[in-house]
């Protein structure tokens, strides 16, 4: 908790293990045929690139797992995709829409 009593949101790095939190779903939406983030009274639609990222967060992966994945999977330079991946995990986790495994749910 931060000193006004909110919950302290993580600090994504290449180390963090992220993961979705319970109230935080990636589906495929067979009516749009794309995919979509499902969060309370939201939903969010991700662009191709963050869908990639997004399906390999399972609570068990190190960013810079995924990270390695994706570059040899697309034959990009890692780096950037790192850059790209902490920018995108980061701001999810800003919205609480995104934690890491060493964090407490939220509720």
């Amino acid at each position: 908790m931060d000193g006004e009593g909110r919950p302290r949101k993580p600090q994504i790095t290449a180390q963090s293990i992220p993961r979705l939190p319970r109230h935080v779903k990636l589906r495929h939406d067979k009516t749009r045929d794309r995919w979509v983030i499902l969060v309370p009274e939201r939903v969010l639609l991700p662009d191709d690139t963050a869908v990639a990222v997004l399906q390999r967060v399972d609570g068990a992966r190190r960013v810079c797992d995924i990270v390695d994945e994706l570059a040899q999977l697309y034959l990009a330079d890692a780096a950037l995709i790192l850059t790209d991946s902490i920018a995108l995990l980061q701001d999810l986790a800003d919205k609480a829409y995104l934690q890491t495994v060493t964090e407490p749910p939220y509720a």
